[in-house]
């Protein structure tokens, strides 16, 4: 009797904006997800650019560096995931993950006055929720 091949490991990549400070300051949250599991892999905060692009795939645990990564058409992950492993779109799981985000933290919610005032205050926040729900899981 042999044993079944592992289920290759695939990635749903996405980012969501806030503010910090003020509207004109924006603060955008990379996250990535492992779509069998629904944990949280890896989180980055900083601009929606390459190099926070790469900041997200660097957080990434070393298993995941040659999962399949499905993410939306932004240009950023197309310098940190190569070739095969890029798929554009499947990323539902993702972005219903950043509804509930912005459901359950006043401070991501769009168009309002809550928001936070300092960077660190935020991303303590993003960070202690992200543990609580990958912890949720089972």
């Amino acid at each position: 009797m042999s044993i079944p091949a592992p289920a290759p490991l695939v990635l749903e990549c996405d980012e969501l904006c806030t503010f910090v400070m003020r509207h004109t300051h924006q603060l955008w949250i990379w996250l990535a997800m492992d779509r069998h599991t629904r944990k949280i892999v890896s989180c980055f905060m900083g601009r929606r650019d390459a190099i926070s692009a790469f900041g997200l795939w660097e957080g990434l645990p070393t298993p995941y560096l040659d999962a399949v990564c499905h993410t939306d058409r932004l240009g950023a992950y197309k310098g940190v995931v190569f070739g095969a492993l890029h798929r554009i779109g499947g990323t539902q799981h993702m972005e219903r993950f950043n509804a509930t985000l912005r459901v359950r933290l006043a401070h991501l919610v769009r168009k309002t006055l809550s928001f936070s005032r300092k960077q660190a205050n935020l991303e303590l926040l993003i960070w202690l929720f992200l543990h609580r729900y990958n912890a949720s899981l089972p």
